[in-house]
């Protein structure tokens, strides 16, 4: 299938759901922890990817918020873009919506402006010499309350001209988007375009209400949308993105096998889908990565039947 890989690197792409903090390669983790004299649990790069091993989005959340810590100063965050962005370039991106979590680094002391000013100036750069654009959107942690959301927010304010918009994201199990209304209502106002992670671990009533409690303009993931039919139809008709992510859920036990993965579904129910990375770091692969391993799993055949509790087994699926 080399000729299909070729494809693949060559087409100009978008990548719209990238955690930045999600591509600290370990050996930048090691590297960042020497610069600060920040302590690890583990003692090598080799005894943190043993440690990717994992069972549910917390399980990895665990281990992305310690590796998180060693980011401290402007460099770093400056640092860990500009690394991500040369590698998209290298897989041909050509524009990227990249996600960040201030308060996993405020909660640590790490000042707003830090990161912000960290982010952007990797950005500009890379605009100037890759050609490559960038843009950023600020996520709130939902594992936290929406008064804390609300004080990041706050923060965000005086860098507007340099945020797109604002997410959700983190732990999704018992924690719905309703839980953050208020917060996504003020954001709207002060006129951040709106998104929010939904359906990947929660239900597809999740997926409602950040469209209609939320009113996002995109759902990342969504897989879990695909239980309700009417849902289905009311992300059709709307036109509404679901941004996929085929080896974050691989990795995170969404689904057992790419061959599983219910991508092919979504096209054919015409949800308008797009294909992205995550955490590539921490999941095996960036964007030419993820769309080569639906690509290969597309040539593994199911058997007849009909999509059920997150596994296709739509006749002649394709992955």
């Amino acid at each position: 299938m080399l000729d299909r890989d070729r494809l693949v690197a060559c087409l100009p792409k978008c990548e719209l759901h990238i955690h930045i903090e999600g591509s600290l390669e370990p050996e930048m983790v090691f590297a960042l922890a020497r610069r600060n004299a920040i302590r690890l649990p583990w003692d090598s790069v080799e005894a943190l990817r043993r440690a990717y091993a994992f069972g549910s989005l917390q399980d990895f959340l665990d281990v992305y918020y310690v590796g998180m810590s060693v980011l401290v100063t402007e460099q770093d965050f400056y640092d860990l873009a500009f690394a991500y962005l040369k590698r998209a370039h290298a897989d041909n991106v050509v524009h990227v919506e990249m996600f960040f979590d201030p308060q996993g680094h405020t909660s640590r002391g790490i000042a707003f402006d830090t990161v912000v000013n960290g982010l952007s100036r990797a950005c500009t750069e890379a605009r100037e010499t890759l050609g490559i654009r960038a843009s950023l959107i600020m996520c709130f942690l939902r594992h936290l309350d929406e008064d804390d959301a609300q004080r990041t927010l706050d923060a965000a304010l005086a860098h507007r001209d340099r945020i797109v918009g604002v997410g959700l994201d983190s732990s999704e199990k018992g924690n719905p988007p309703e839980k953050f209304s208020r917060v996504f209502a003020r954001a709207r106002d002060a006129g951040f375009a709106l998104f929010a992670h939904a359906g990947e671990e929660g239900p597809p009533a999740y997926v409602w209400q950040a469209l209609d409690v939320l009113g996002v303009a995109r759902v990342d993931h969504g897989n879990r949308a695909l239980e309700d039919a009417v849902l289905v139809s009311r992300l059709a008709r709307d036109r509404v993105p679901l941004t996929v992510c085929p080896l974050s859920n691989l990795r995170l036990r969404v689904v057992d096998d790419l061959t599983h993965h219910p991508l092919r579904h979504m096209m054919e129910k015409d949800l308008v889908v797009t294909v992205n990375s995550d955490d590539p770091a921490y999941f095996g692969g960036y964007v030419n990565d993820n769309f080569t391993a639906v690509a290969r799993a597309r040539d593994k055949k199911l058997k007849p039947g009909e999509y059920q509790g997150g596994v296709s087994t739509v006749s002649n699926l394709g992955m």
